[in-house]
């Protein structure tokens, strides 16, 4: 088995104990080539952790900490995934008995810092692995204090696909004379050139046909659909589902249970298509996807190159196909012309057009609801069992959140003011005083006129009129009420 460019380079410079800036496309094996070096550089079996991966993703952290696992099993090294959406009880626990490596993602690795569960003053090896996502998911203040938090004599090694200037400083801040490594050369394109990139200009009415007849296409194995938004992923697999494909969602408004059984049932083959906003375009390694489909428009050059790098990695082959709305070709030329890519018009497609037939293998007649017979060869979702993982995040956090934004509108309201009320008696204000000068007296009714009456005040009866007239049955009670009255009299 041979060793990518990015392994030949960094793993020397890393085994001697030098800092790296390591640059290489997604898919390419660089997870190999700090792991190798971080599992032979720490010293096994004491109590408190030696390395530390930081995540951008909890996909990315499992992702990592599984091939640490199987790299480092022979050498019993104690690896460790902290991330949130799972229990704190576990990871807690696993910390007391001790580890040699944790992997995270930012947010759970500062609170665990924080809580004085985690300590990190015996660090040696610090990665920083797709730093890039980082910067683009706000994670930049946190990585800083974690940093803060580990010995200034330690190994950096930091990996990204691309390098932003935010990235370049952060490098300069806590990087010791560190060695650039960069697998391809700069001619290169940044689109992985081992993916067949396919782009149709497709009407959005007509996007749930033409994702139903490219899942037919001849020689498809597992394949990732990409959506902008969590209810467009909800919309998308419930429509493949109701046409007969395996296919799920993930995306961040599931628990993370419901997301890694998604995951490990799109791993296991239990399902083949898995529908998923960018939260699983990065980390997610798979073997054998061979399509991966833009049902919407990227939002960036670096969102694209992500996303079809799920497919065609390791040196295999695989297949993009991007579907552009029509309100999507302004944004799709910028994404173009940073990538250097034949696509500037991409060509105006259904369906029902032959040319998508013929260039995505899809066999002649092939409707939009995968046929009865072939329903059913996999396991589906439900056959992924779904983990109890003890769960803290959603619930809990929106719970926080709705607690601190009703206490902010709280603090912003305006002070109530006191509602003066006075004090009255047979309809005149009464001085206060007096009032408290005055003896009691006995609660005085009067009757509608406002005159004052002996009898208990009682409660005011409606009348009934006929053209401005008491009605017949209504004088007849007023009668017999008057001779009662005088009768007690």
């Amino acid at each position: 088995m041979e060793a990518f460019p990015i392994q030949e380079l960094a793993l020397p410079i890393a085994l001697g104990g030098h800092d790296i800036i390591g640059q290489a496309r997604t898919g390419t094996g660089k997870t190999l080539a700090f792991g190798a070096a971080l599992l032979q550089r720490i010293e096994h079996g004491r109590k408190r952790p030696q390395a530390l991966v930081v995540a951008p993703t909890r996909e990315l952290a499992l992702q990592v900490t599984n091939d640490l696992v199987v790299a480092g099993g022979k050498l019993g090294s104690r690896v460790l995934p902290v991330y949130g959406g799972r229990a704190y009880e576990p990871q807690i626990e696993a910390l007391r008995e001790g580890v040699d490596v944790v992997v995270g993602t930012p947010g759970r690795l500062l609170d665990l810092v924080k809580q004085k569960h985690l300590d990190l003053s015996e660090v040696c090896v610090l990665v920083l692995d797709e730093a890039d996502r980082m910067l683009d998911l706000g994670f930049l203040p946190d990585i800083e204090r974690i940093v803060e938090r580990i010995p200034a004599r330690r190994q950096t090694m930091l990996f990204s696909a691309t390098m932003p200037g935010e990235i370049v400083a952060l490098s300069r801040r806590y990087l010791t004379r560190p060695t650039n490594v960069r697998a391809e050369s700069h001619a290169e394109s940044d689109a992985t050139p081992q993916v067949i990139q396919h782009v149709f200009q497709a009407h959005q009415m007509d996007k749930p046909e033409m994702l139903a007849r490219l899942l037919q296409a001849e020689g498809r194995g597992l394949t990732m659909v990409f959506c902008q938004t969590k209810r467009a992923c909800d919309r998308v697999a419930a429509d493949l589902a109701s046409r007969g494909f395996d296919a799920a969602a993930v995306h961040g408004d599931l628990g993370q249970g419901q997301r890694e059984r998604a995951l490990r049932a799109f791993r296991n083959g239990k399902i083949d298509v898995l529908v998923a906003t960018d939260v699983a375009a990065r980390g997610l390694d798979v073997d054998d996807v061979t399509h991966v489909v833009n049902y919407e428009c990227p939002d960036s050059a670096d969102t694209y190159v992500h996303r079809i790098g799920r497919t065609g990695r390791a040196g295999k082959e695989g297949i993009a196909v991007t579907l552009i709305d029509w309100s999507d070709l302004t944004r799709w030329k910028l994404i173009n012309g940073t990538l250097d890519l034949p696509f500037a018009t991409p060509e105006e497609t259904y369906s029902t057009s032959p040319h998508f037939f013929e260039v995505l293998g899809i066999p002649a007649g092939t409707k939009g609801k995968l046929p009865k017979e072939q329903r059913g060869e996999r396991a589906g979702l439900d056959a992924e069992e779904l983990e109890d993982i003890g769960e803290t995040g959603k619930t809990r956090s929106h719970q926080v959140k709705d607690r601190d934004r009703d206490r902010e509108r709280e603090r912003e309201r305006p002070p109530r003011r006191k509602r003066a009320r006075s004090r009255t008696r047979g309809g005149k204000p009464v001085e206060a005083g007096a009032a408290e000068s005055a003896p009691a007296e006995a609660p005085v009714a009067t009757d509608g006129n406002g005159t004052e009456s002996g009898a208990p005040k009682r409660s005011r009866n409606r009348r009934r009129t006929r053209g401005g007239k008491s009605s017949a049955g209504e004088a007849s009670q007023s009668a017999s009420a008057g001779a009662a009255a005088s009768q007690n009299s």
